[in-house]
Order: C-alpha cells, then sequence, then structure tokens
C-alpha cells in the first residue's frame, strides 16, 4: 500500500509540475544512437534549462508512448514504476521517433504574476490581453495543460525521417540530425491541430558536452517553420507552447485556460 500511495504521489507531481514557471517536458535517451537489437532506453523529464529529476513510468499519466519507425508504431509498454520509463528493443533499424503525450492535468494560479511571466516568457502575451476581456479575475482562476513530446534515436545508421504523427501540438524534423549535412542546421516545423504555427516562438536549449546549456528563441515563419543552427556533439531541446481559451468565463465553474506543449530532443552525432 505505501507503495502504490508513492507512485501516486509521484503522479501528481508529474502531472502538477507547475507551467507557471515554464517547466518543461522532454524525452531524455540515455543514447541518441544505438546498435541494431540493443534496447532504447530514455528517462521522461520535467525540469528548467534542460535539467531535471527523471520520472518513472506511470500509466495514469501516460495518454500515448510509442516508438515510431518508418510507418509502424510499436507501443512502449513498462510496469508501474519502472525508472527509466522507456527501456525495450528498437523495432527495427532506422530513424526512431520516441512520442510521448500526457493526460491532462490542472493548475490554479494563486498569483497574477506567475501567470504573467509564464505566457510572456511562451510568447503568449495577447493571453493576458485576452484574460482582461473576458473579466477573469488575477487570482483563483485554473488551467489545464497536456504534454507532447517525441525525441529522435538513431539505430544503427538511423536513416529515415520524422513526420506528422497526429499530436495536437507537435514539432517535426524536416531533415534528419543523424544522416544529413545540414550546414545551416536543422529545420523544423510547428504543427498546431496540423496547421502551421505561424509567428509563434521555438524555444531552443543547446547544451554542450560539458553540460553548459545555451538557450536561444527563434520565432516561426509563415509554415510553421525555422531553422535551428547545430553544433556536432551537442544535445538539443525544441519547446513550443500553445494556450486557447476554455470554459466559460466563470472560473467557478472550471479552468479557463488550457495549454498545449510540444517538445522535441535530439542530438547531432560529433563529427
Amino acid at each position: 500500500m505505501r507503495i502504490l500511495s508513492t507512485f501516486l504521489a509521484a503522479a501528481g507531481l508529474l502531472l502538477s509540475a507547475p507551467s507557471s514557471q515554464a517547466h518543461e517536458f522532454w524525452i531524455s535517451p540515455q543514447s541518441y544512437q544505438v546498435a541494431p537489437g540493443t534496447p532504447i532506453v530514455a528517462d521522461i523529464r520535467v525540469g528548467q534549462n534542460f535539467e531535471g529529476p527523471a520520472y518513472s513510468y506511470l500509466p495514469a499519466s501516460i495518454a500515448r508512448f510509442d516508438i515510431v519507425t518508418g510507418p509502424v508504431a510499436t507501443p512502449v509498454t513498462g510496469r508501474m514504476g519502472d525508472r527509466p520509463a522507456l527501456s525495450q528493443p528498437a523495432p527495427a533499424e532506422g530513424l526512431a521517433v520516441i512520442v510521448h503525450e500526457t493526460a491532462d492535468s490542472r493548475l490554479t494560479y494563486s498569483e497574477w504574476q506567475k501567470f504573467a511571466n509564464f505566457v510572456t516568457h511562451k510568447a503568449l502575451s495577447d493571453t493576458l490581453a485576452q484574460h482582461a476581456a473576458r473579466g477573469l479575475p488575477q487570482t483563483g482562476f485554473s488551467e489545464t495543460y497536456r504534454r507532447y513530446a517525441k525525441a529522435l534515436v538513431a539505430v544503427g545508421a538511423g536513416a529515415g525521417a520524422d513526420r506528422a504523427l497526429g499530436l495536437e501540438i507537435e514539432i517535426v524534423a524536416l531533415a534528419n540530425p543523424y544522416t544529413d549535412a545540414l550546414p545551416e542546421g536543422l529545420p523544423v516545423q510547428v504543427l498546431y491541430r496540423g496547421a502551421p504555427r505561424a509567428g509563434a516562438q521555438l524555444e531552443v536549449f543547446d547544451k554542450a558536452p560539458s553540460g553548459a546549456v545555451a538557450v536561444t528563441r527563434l520565432t516561426l515563419d509563415a509554415q510553421g517553420r525555422a531553422t535551428v543552427p547545430l553544433t556536432p556533439g551537442h544535445e538539443y531541446l525544441l519547446d513550443s507552447v500553445a494556450m486557447r481559451a476554455i470554459g466559460s468565463d466563470d472560473p467557478a465553474e472550471g479552468p479557463v485556460w488550457h495549454s498545449l506543449w510540444a517538445a522535441l530532443s535530439f542530438a547531432r552525432p560529433a563529427r
């Protein structure tokens, strides 16, 4: 019973990591390049600046968890409490796309500045004007949120391509960071409900082998695209957040906002 309580507490912590403090959620493979026939091992992490603790495999927090190779999606299986959350053989040689969608979670704001800081940091500042226009209070209102993370892992040579996987919001790599030359960087596209997120922000976390992390923010073009500069031997996390109004304008009746978080992690091999 104590073990079950510990798992449930961990699930609550994972789902309730506050978006008001802009905590990213991402898939963190122990190796981004694996030999055919060996397991893909990856943690689920929540944190800031590409640093954060690893969480266990908790079915109650998962809406989708697959390894996609070409046209085939293989479900990730595990036992409650497994950590790393993913440890299973790659379905096939090529580019494996790990995809993880969480269940919804909810938070209530007791401080206006936390909400204002969050939406400003994520370039969602029009949300503040909408909030005022809806006559919503500055405290005591709730937001739900859902995370959509992907990671690219090269199995063997890693040949293949990422693609849109039907997530409500997602970042799609338009080239392969393990096999393509990419002298100008990795082109990516952010989609929301299948349409390009024109003009939205893409936050880039670039981690050097030393562990030092550089953060830059790019603006997506009219096709929802941007090119991410790459350095051999570095690890990357891309993040883009959308916000939409939900529910009524009465916070007593339920959440009034819903945020959607897209993440993509990968590495650029050392040459």
